[in-house]
């Protein structure tokens, strides 16, 4: 694979400036894989910071009763990945990683545009929130083949010894795509005040989904698909991947391992990110705009730390990343969570130490995971494990979290279940074999030549 920059086009004169260097491929899957990844978090960071927007607009009731089925909703898409995985992982297998990817890209802005034209409930009734459950089931099928499938590419293209630094950009692209659908819903609402939001203002973030997407289309389009998929492919003219069955049978190990690191990974995350505004402003006191800033301040902080979790990895292994961020978090997550509930300075000095905490995880996710499987299942093994953990513990978090509040009283609540999450993964990570700076072409649950694998 060259990774190197093309300085001189053909026919450069002599004495005048080159034209622009093109980006080597590597560095364009990078950026494509990226730019999908940004693509479904910002429907996730408008939906989640524009929660009481949505459910005023769409749905019955009064304002607890609305947030609820809003939270409901989210938790929906989440249900329908695992049926995403098992039909785009094994697509994905068979004819490529870039064409399904550029078919779900397609798919899932289109839907999170479509949620920006579905008329008021007073207007239609009862087919506002019905017509949100079918396009937030849309979005959840092509997520379920988005993320396992930009994961493993960017994990094909990577060279063995640096697949944590430019995976960890995938992960960027992720807070990149949630701070900005953030963003937009607070900027929105503090130029267009709380009454024009809660009438159209809510909806302009969603439209905009939709040209991101057909963007990233293009790119995905023109990219080639990974060198390792095609040395698979060339290997064997009559090349059948394995079936569900095979996987299942053969693969149970590493399925069960990464399923088990997905809980710890998800239920944090989709509580940090996805529930942390409905939280800030409904169970400590913080007013909207208070409530949305906390999170973009922390995960632009997250956001620079990054590519050096990322890199690191590659020094020290995948595993000691995770084993300082699950025990951290675990010893923790309820002081910080405290601190969060003294007021809006104490929210963003506890906002931004559980990021910190939780970056080691985040930016190794896509260096990780798609190296537990072999090229003929990477992306259905992948995207079959993740969703499948993610739609049971990672989607419900915060309707979960709120819940246990309700039922309790407790405003802790969701650091508990952090807590409990974190003893999964740890669990897990103890079957969990060293990665880093293995090729792909390895079993990666066979002994590894290297020293990494001790740790």
């Amino acid at each position: 694979m060259d990774n190197e920059m093309t300085l001189h086009a053909p026919g450069h004169a002599p004495g005048h400036p080159p034209p622009f260097p093109e980006p080597s491929p590597l560095h364009r899957a990078v950026g494509a894989s990226a730019l999908g990844n940004a693509v479904e978090w910002f429907d996730y960071g408008i939906y989640a910071y524009g929660l009481t927007y949505i459910s005023a607009a769409l749905f019955p009731g009064d304002t607890e009763e609305a947030v609820l089925f809003a939270l409901a909703t989210f938790a929906i898409s989440f249900l329908i990945r695992p049926l995403g995985g098992l039909f785009w992982g094994p697509l994905g297998d068979r004819i490529g990683r870039k064409s399904v990817l550029a078919m779900t890209i397609l798919l899932m802005a289109g839907a999170t545009f479509a949620v920006g034209l579905i008329p008021s409930y007073d207007a239609v009734g009862f087919w506002a929130p019905a017509a949100l459950v079918l396009l937030r089931m849309l979005q959840g099928f092509s997520t379920g083949g988005e993320y396992g499938g930009a994961a493993t590419f960017m994990a094909e293209y990577a060279p063995d010894d640096r697949r944590g630094f430019y995976g960890s950009f995938l992960e960027f692209g992720t807070l990149a795509g949630f701070s900005l659908g953030a963003a937009l819903m607070l900027g929105y609402s503090l130029h267009l005040g709380d009454e024009a939001m809660h009438e159209w203002g809510w909806r302009i973030p969603f439209l905009i989904a939709g040209p991101i997407g057909l963007v990233g289309m293009y790119l995905r389009s023109k990219m080639e698909d990974t060198p390792i998929f095609r040395e698979e492919m060339a290997a064997a003219e009559e090349r059948k991947p394995p079936g569900l069955g095979s996987l299942m049978r053969n693969h149970w190990r590493p399925l069960l391992v990464v399923g088990g690191l997905v809980v710890a990974l998800n239920v944090v995350n989709y509580s940090l990110l996805s529930y942390m505004p409905t939280y800030l402003q409904r169970r400590i006191g913080l007013s909207s705009e208070e409530a949305l800033l906390v999170p973009i301040i922390g995960m632009v902080f997250m956001m620079i730390f990054l590519p050096f979790a990322g890199a690191l990895s590659d020094r020290v292994g995948r595993k000691p990343m995770w084993r300082w961020s699950l025990i951290g978090l675990l010893l923790l997550v309820v002081p910080l969570y405290m601190l969060i509930g003294t007021g809006f300075a104490g929210a963003i000095i506890g906002f931004m130490a559980l990021g910190l905490l939780y970056v080691p995880q985040l930016a190794t996710i896509s260096a990780t995971f798609p190296a537990m499987f072999p090229t003929a299942v990477r992306f259905a093994g992948f995207a079959i494990a993740y969703n499948i953990s993610t739609s049971i513990f990672g989607g419900t978090a915060p309707i979960v979290g709120s819940g246990l509040i309700s039922l309790t009283g407790d405003p802790l609540m969701p650091a508990y279940y952090m807590m409990l999450a974190c003893l999964v993964g740890l669990v897990a990570l103890r079957f969990m074999p060293e990665t880093a700076g293995r090729s792909l072409r390895e079993n990666p649950f066979e002994p590894a030549p290297r020293s990494l694998a001790d740790k």
